[in-house]
């Protein structure tokens, strides 16, 4: 089996695993995401609608060559969204201030109250888990490089009739 002959299922499974990993480590392993790790797996739920209609509408070379397309854009913007967190999480770039940052600068009591009420309960810029130096946001930015230069790839062959 050629690698092109079914060039959106990488994108299918690949999306779908880390989704459901990411489901999986919150719901059944207890790790709350962040507002950027919510934020993060949009472009993996459209991938999966964009290659399940990519890989449905085999035969049809003009749709499956914008839907190739479009992947492509989604992984750029996963990439940038992944890479946005890493910088967050290593403090080499502010994040969101409703998840990051400092709240010792209220200036009164009733002012602390509405930052704490305001701010998010999972920190974007403190590193959950991670293995070998590696977190869940680096483990991401990792994934849509590879699936980024994958679907570039196909994309600019025109191979996904």
């Amino acid at each position: 089996m050629r690698a092109s002959r079914f060039p959106f299922m990488p994108f299918l499974i690949a999306s779908a695993a880390i989704v459901g990993t990411a489901l999986g480590s919150q719901y059944l392993g207890g790790l709350s995401p962040c507002e950027l790790c919510l934020l993060e797996r949009w472009p993996y739920y459209l991938a999966i609608i964009v290659a399940a209609f990519g890989f449905a509408a085999r035969g049809h070379a003009t749709p499956r060559y914008f839907a190739m397309w479009l992947i492509v854009l989604l992984f750029a913007a996963s990439t940038c969204l992944a890479a946005y967190h890493v910088a967050v999480e290593q403090h080499w770039i502010a994040g969101p201030t409703a998840c990051t940052g400092d709240i010792g600068q209220a200036a009164s009591a009733d002012e602390l109250l509405k930052m704490l009420q305001a701010r998010q309960p999972v920190q974007c810029d403190v590193v959950q888990w991670s293995i070998f130096g590696v977190s869940l946001a680096g483990f991401n930015l990792i994934a849509s490089l590879l699936l980024l230069g994958y679907g570039f790839t196909m994309a600019r062959r025109g191979d996904v009739s």
